[in-house]
């Protein structure tokens, strides 16, 4: 570890969230030089205090402890390019337009890919006022079911949640149209581009 180049960082960030040295040191229940040593580059921190850390900071703690903060790429925009991803311990769901770092219960996420077409559930969907009425042929048990239905198009991204014991139904505005996505809990993530 380069304890110069960790101890800028963490400098760095405790000015940009206005913290002190002593109110990080009280967070963590050490004394304030401590973190003063830190920022000069004598040291680093103890190992079982860097979660915490990290916490305080809001950053990343992989890349606190190699000194720098790799930015992601900036968002081209391009809708077509979205990335749906479900967090194992919470269920979260997440979205980017293009390649991101996506974190969750302290875990790096991987963007869902498109499952095998067959395991893919039929969807049926009817216009109703001024949305699509769309209807799943899926069981919503608690071991077995939707957990989202995503609609996409040029700029948006209309995101239903479902949940376990619930019809697997939704609408979706009719001035959406594009690209539907339907995530299951035991068969992954299907595209369907001619639903809506």
């Amino acid at each position: 570890m380069d304890c110069v180049k960790i101890g800028k960082l963490i400098f760095k960030l405790r000015k940009e969230k206005n913290l002190t040295q002593k109110n990080i040191a009280d967070a963590l229940g050490i004394q304030s030089k401590t973190v003063s040593k830190w920022e000069c580059g004598l040291g680093c921190p103890d190992l079982s205090l860097w979660p915490d850390l990290s916490a305080i900071l809001g950053v990343d703690m992989k890349q606190m402890m190699e000194g720098e903060i790799t930015p992601n790429k900036p968002d081209s925009g391009n809708i077509e390019k979205v990335r749906f991803y479900v967090c194992p311990s919470c269920g979260n769901i997440l979205v980017s337009t293009g390649s991101a770092s996506i974190f969750c219960c302290g875990r790096q996420l991987e963007y869902l890919l498109p499952s095998d077409a067959s395991s893919a559930p039929k969807i049926t969907a009817e216009e109703m006022d001024t949305d699509y009425y769309a209807t799943l042929d899926h069981p919503m048990t608690k071991e077995h079911y939707i957990s989202f239905v995503a609609a996409v198009k040029n700029d948006r991204v209309f995101l239903n949640r479902l949940y376990p014991e619930q019809n697997p139904t939704c609408r979706i505005p009719i001035t959406i149209g594009g690209k539907l996505y339907v995530y299951c809990i035991k068969h992954g993530l299907s595209v369907y581009s001619d639903v809506i």
